[in-house]
């Protein structure tokens, strides 16, 4: 039979195989503008990878205990094709791994015709109180 579990070690119930949806409408907000032509707006790919990110995030979350969050470590992601202002995009995430404190997701996009974006992405659990006391020292030792 195990013992008890360290100090500060918790037991998040993260379910492998998880998944979550979460959708956008492009607007001119999370579209590039750089082109210069109206029509040629699109959802932005820094855009899309954030979307994805928090789509695991918020799928990951409801299964971790109170006090305790996930950042981001590892993105490898492909735009396969544009999403016009206007169009609804579904991110979809699945937790395909798990591994101590490290989880990685399955990440795609789809507009209503086609697969635009699909990879991998993968998060960290961290306390929150932790992490902000980490966070608050870093910048009192690089912001003197």
């Amino acid at each position: 039979m195990p013992g008890p579990a360290a100090p500060g070690f918790q037991m998040h119930r993260i379910t492998l195989g998880s998944k979550a949806e979460q959708k956008l409408l492009v607007t001119s907000e999370v579209a590039i503008s750089f082109m210069g032509v109206e029509g040629a707006r699109v959802l932005s790919t820094p855009h899309m990878i954030g979307y994805m990110e928090r789509t695991c995030r918020d799928l990951v979350l409801a299964q971790l205990d109170p006090g305790y969050d996930t950042v981001g470590t590892h993105v490898d992601v492909y735009h396969l094709a544009a999403a016009p202002v206007g169009a609804s995009v579904r991110f979809l995430a699945e937790i395909v791994r798990v591994s101590d404190r490290r989880m990685e997701f399955r990440v795609e996009a789809w507009n209503e015709n086609e697969k635009i974006g699909e990879g991998a992405h993968e998060r960290a659990i961290v306390s929150v109180a932790r992490f902000a006391t980490r966070m608050a020292a870093k910048q009192q030792n690089e912001f003197r």
